[in-house]
């Protein structure tokens, strides 16, 4: 056993707390994922793009679910198993590929939500006679194009078609060549938790990324308030579609704030700190750290059926529907 895979042990939060959670989220996001999936293709008939969109959403929702019970599985037995084990590339590799990919996934499909969201509201104003000519350019020539169904299936091809193009090489490289460079002989060990040189610098890409995305709703968001403070009058605040862009708006930030935020401000500093060094005891509370902060951020994707009954009316009268009927 080298030195590394002696300073990294996992401690009772790694090998019991992270799987029972992973287990957990599993079986209520299989369930609950797979009902809107299935309510979103068969029980809704025209579909709006933000049904396209959501859609979609759950399609990633259900690969990380997937992907629970690897990662469960490794946190439980990696110490245990040898790298070279087929059961360790298995789990390490589908583990990581799935939650990485449905990650970012899930993250480009809610900042396009919200640019939805806005485009509803500038539809609206674009009928305004107060409305300036820049603002009936942006939504004609741009936003509008976010709430056609169409545009909406595009895009999301798209997304899943980059996002896997550029995930895939990454993870491959990370699972087969880096995490073998030191020679450690443990599955759960100090290159397959840290990564090398690329990973890293992959890592902080990726986290730079997520704060584009949480941007994106942000500026969504406070260009949605500015716009009411600026022409608010008695009927505007009684408008329901007002109303409604700002519940989801405030839905979709508030979801980036609790699950990926913590996340990615930590990642970077993950980073600083590994470079810096540190005896075992740090090393194991930032591994632990960085593993608690990516089940956080992908416990959103079992939470989101609920999110989903507040976010689209549609959706939520199809199910109390399905229900008052059985």
């Amino acid at each position: 056993m080298s030195n590394n895979s002696t300073c990294i042990r996992p401690s009772m939060i790694s090998t019991t707390v992270l799987p029972i959670t992973y287990i957990f989220l599993c079986i209520i996001g299989l369930f609950g994922n797979s009902l809107a999936q299935w309510v979103f293709l068969t029980k809704i008939g025209k579909k709006t793009s933000t049904h396209i969109y959501l859609a979609n959403l759950v399609t990633a929702n259900l690969l990380v679910c997937t992907a629970m019970p690897f990662m469960g599985t490794y946190f439980l037995k990696g110490f245990y198993w040898k790298y070279e084990s087929v059961q360790c590339r298995l789990v390490n590799f589908l583990g990581t590929l799935s939650m990485h990919v449905s990650m970012f996934v899930s993250l480009l499909i809610l900042s396009w939500i919200a640019i939805s969201r806005y485009a509803t509201l500038m539809k609206k104003e674009s009928l305004q006679d107060t409305t300036s000519c820049y603002e009936r350019m942006v939504y004609g020539h741009l936003l509008k194009r976010f709430r056609q169904p169409n545009f909406a299936r595009k895009m999301c091809i798209y997304i899943w078609g980059v996002v896997l193009v550029v995930i895939i090489p990454l993870v491959l490289y990370y699972s087969v060549v880096e995490a073998t460079e030191e020679g450690e002989s443990q599955c759960y060990n100090r290159q397959m938790e840290m990564g090398a040189s690329t990973s890293q610098i992959a890592g902080l890409i990726g986290t730079t990324f997520i704060g584009l995305s949480f941007l994106v709703v942000v500026t969504s968001y406070y260009s949605f308030v500015s716009h009411l403070r600026r022409i608010r009058t008695s009927i505007l605040e009684k408008d329901l579609t007002y109303r409604s862009v700002k519940r989801h708006l405030w839905i979709i930030q508030l979801l980036l704030v609790v699950c990926f935020l913590p996340y990615s401000i930590f990642k970077p500093i993950f980073y600083v700190l590994y470079q810096r060094g540190g005896d075992c005891e740090q090393l194991n509370y930032l591994i632990e750290a960085k593993n608690v902060l990516t089940c956080l951020a992908s416990a959103r994707s079992s939470t989101d059926p609920i999110i989903f009954l507040l976010l689209d009316k549609t959706f939520k009268k199809t199910l109390y529907d399905l229900f008052t009927k059985s």
